[in-house]
């Protein structure tokens, strides 16, 4: 039932941002520089709790734009109604609905839908990774200077020492291509499913990596900090890989090269 909910859910949300996508919607701004929300993210959202809720009402929530409605339950469920709202906003297909489910602390199970590029990703802890039922691996890549990478960039605090830009010029003036999309949801699940080898990124929220990050480990690749550590959600700054070009991407994102 778990599973059931969880599909309904994310296929809730995507037929809400299908419904809105090229169409006349209203747009608001929220705190900071190109920090959108549209009319679509909320009836996304809650499109999505409504069926968590039918089934499994005594459920925690953590929602990007409802924030977080706390429970007496060891069960959470992590939304992002639309990764990729500027994409979204501007026409560009590269969006989606992403919702992890985390059980005492872990996350268990993990689906991203990109209704307009009809992808839909789902990923159970220790059951592997699917790209529209059909189970994906990432790619066997070695070397970072062959790899296909992707990044994306925050909105504030862009340069910090070390930070984004820094990291972009230096992969990019070796020909490493480093590829931008605006989804941070969409880049892991593509590190996932082997189309990219490596993402890196220094400012992510729980609702934009949570469901990525479990879809790249059960796919076979590897999730960690920018220090190689155990990957949390909860912290901003992710690697995830293919795993066989892990260690050397962590070197070059902390200028150890």
């Amino acid at each position: 039932m778990l599973k059931q909910t969880l599909l309904d859910a994310v296929k809730a949300g995507g037929a809400e941002l299908k419904r809105f996508f090229n169409s006349d919607f209203k747009i608001s701004h929220k705190e900071g520089v190109n920090n959108l929300v549209t009319e679509a993210d909320h009836a996304a959202e809650a499109a999505i709790i409504g069926v968590i809720k039918k089934n499994f009402p005594e459920h925690q929530v953590l929602a990007e734009e409802t924030g977080e409605q706390a429970r007496d339950s060891n069960y959470k469920w992590i939304i992002d109604p639309i990764d990729g709202t500027i994409n979204f906003a501007h026409g560009i297909p590269i969006c989606c609905v992403a919702i992890a489910v985390e059980k005492d602390g872990d996350i268990i199970m993990a689906s991203v839908y990109a209704p307009v590029l009809n992808e839909l990703y789902f990923a159970e802890k220790g059951n592997g990774a699917y790209l529209n039922e059909q189970k994906i691996a990432v790619s066997l890549e070695t070397s970072v200077l062959k790899s296909c990478l992707v990044t994306g960039f925050p909105y504030t605090y862009i340069n910090i020492p070390n930070g984004p830009l820094e990291v972009f010029s230096r992969l990019i003036k070796k020909g490493i291509p480093v590829r931008r999309l605006g989804s941070a949801a969409i880049d892991l699940c593509w590190v996932a499913c082997g189309r990219f080898d490596g993402f890196y990124e220094h400012k992510l929220e729980a609702w934009d990596s949570a469901a990525g990050y479990l879809i790249v480990e059960e796919a076979g690749g590897r999730v960690t900090d920018h220090e190689g550590k155990k990957f949390s959600p909860y912290q901003h700054r992710i690697i995830a890989t293919n795993g066989k070009i892990h260690d050397e991407l962590l070197k070059w994102v902390r200028d150890e090269i």
